[in-house]
This record gives structure tokens, sequence and C-alpha cells, in this order.
């Protein structure tokens, strides 16, 4: 068997595009995965870590691309160079086997610490903003799921003896928004 160039893609959101991502890198299979990078237990990422074999190569466009911090990008690295694979990073122009010298791991640590760093940053600027609409009365937060009408029949069914977890899948709302408009929000 053959080794494979094998890429990665991830946007966060389904209406984001992964149009830049790996464009003009030649592939034998890509995995493609619109989730958050703040969690690992992505079915893509799992997929590609149950594929990937000796002698093969992950492409990754950028480092901020596989983890949203430092502890899970060195965690995602070195489970595909203990494989005997080794993992490029275009954005960063950096590629790791496994066989790494101690300058490789220094860079890995610092330019992970730099995308966790500017996670981070954009996480409180986004944060500031809320907080400065909220004070100008411009952000309302997120709408409501169900209007007035919604809760009393919710309501209705839930003393009617009708579990909880139907009663939720009925409105297409999680339990944990049934339990909230129970307590009156």
């Amino acid at each position: 068997m053959s080794a494979k160039r094998i890429g990665y893609i991830r946007v966060s959101t389904l209406d984001q595009t992964t149009a830049r991502q790996l464009e003009g890198v030649e592939l034998d299979k890509l995995f493609t995965e619109k989730a958050s990078g703040k969690d690992t237990k992505r079915p893509e990422l799992t997929e590609l870590l149950d594929y990937v074999r000796e002698g093969d190569t992950v492409i990754v466009h950028s480092m901020d691309r596989l983890a949203r911090n430092l502890q899970d990008l060195r965690r995602i690295v070195q489970q595909v160079t203990a494989k005997g694979a080794s993992i490029s990073f275009v954005k960063e122009s950096l590629s790791f086997t496994g066989e790494d010298s101690p300058m490789a791991d220094l860079m890995l640590n610092i330019m992970g610490a730099f995308a966790e760093f500017e996670r981070s940053l954009i996480r409180e600027r986004q944060q500031e903003g809320i907080e400065l609409a909220k004070q100008k009365g411009v952000y309302k937060g997120r709408k409501k799921s169900l209007s007035a009408d919604d809760v009393k029949a919710l309501n209705d069914r839930i003393n009617e003896g009708i579990s909880k977890a139907q009663v939720a899948r009925e409105y297409g709302i999680s339990r944990e928004t049934l339990y909230k408009y129970l307590k009156g929000l």
C-alpha cells in the first residue's frame, strides 16, 4: 500500500465555506468537517485518525483548523505521528514526523500557543462587543424558541402526564430548553 496525502478541512459553521483551505493542494483523500474546533470529538477527525497509516501525510491548512488549544493540538499531532505518519500545516509551513528535533517541538508549542491566544482574544473582543451592545439596548440575545402560547401549551402537555422528552421533541427544543421554559426563563 502506497503512502497517501490526506487533507483535513474544518470550518465552524454550516454557512462558512471550505473553498480557500487546501486549494490547489493535491490529495488522495479529503476529510471535511463543519464543526467547532473546541470539541475534539468530531466525526471526520475521528475517521481521519482511524484512516491514517504509516507513511501517510496529513495536510491541514493551519493549526487552528485542527485544534483550538495547545493541549488538543499536541495530542492530535502525536496521534498522527505515533502511527508513523507525518502532519503538515500549510499556513505555518511546518511539518512534524514524530522524529522531530527539539526545535520542531518548540515551534509546535509556540505556534499552537499563538493560535490559542488569538482565539482567546477573539472571544474576549466578541464578549466586549456584546456587553457594549447590551448597554446601548441593541443586543437582546437570542430570540426565544417558543411563543407565550406555545409555552402555555407545553405546560399543559406536561400536566397531562406526557414525558418531558416527548414534549421537547414535539416542540423541536432540547430538554434543557424545556426545563428553562418550565422555570419561567
